[in-house]
């Protein structure tokens, strides 16, 4: 189902510690991350590549326009958060893309975060230097 007022299609991603809010409608394929270019906020070709994924994988790159607000993470979470959320977008767009998308396994949610700190440690796994005498 569209946005009622923008007739925008809706999805979420998450990656790490990052927050991806997609909206996609019909157009030619701009991309616009936070009000800026697409080539701007990825100058990273790997990072676009990931971001373009859904789009090559449905063979649809040129026929949506996409708005992305994300926000944590570094540029690989964001990335993979923005991946995520298009294929999330896509699936409203069209349901009968599901299979095409879980076969190239854009729609798992990678739960790998990051390792809390623990408390009297140095880090997540580190231990303080065994003494023996």
């Amino acid at each position: 189902m569209p946005d009622e007022k923008t007739g925008e299609y809706l999805g979420t991603g998450r990656r790490k510690s990052a927050t991806a809010r997609v909206r996609i409608k019909p157009g030619n394929g701009k991309i616009t991350i936070n009000h800026r270019a697409f080539e701007a906020y990825f100058p990273v070709e790997e990072h676009r590549m990931v971001v373009n994924e859904p789009f090559v994988a449905t063979e649809n790159s040129e026929k949506f326009d996409v708005r992305v607000n994300v926000t944590g993470g570094g540029q690989a979470g964001q990335a993979g958060a923005v991946r995520l959320g298009i294929a999330r977008a896509l699936l409203e767009v069209d349901g009968e893309l599901r299979p095409t998308l879980k076969a190239e396994g854009l729609l798992t949610r990678d739960s790998r975060v990051k390792e809390r700190k623990k408390y009297g440690q140095p880090g997540a796994r580190k231990r303080f230097q065994y003494s023996k005498r």
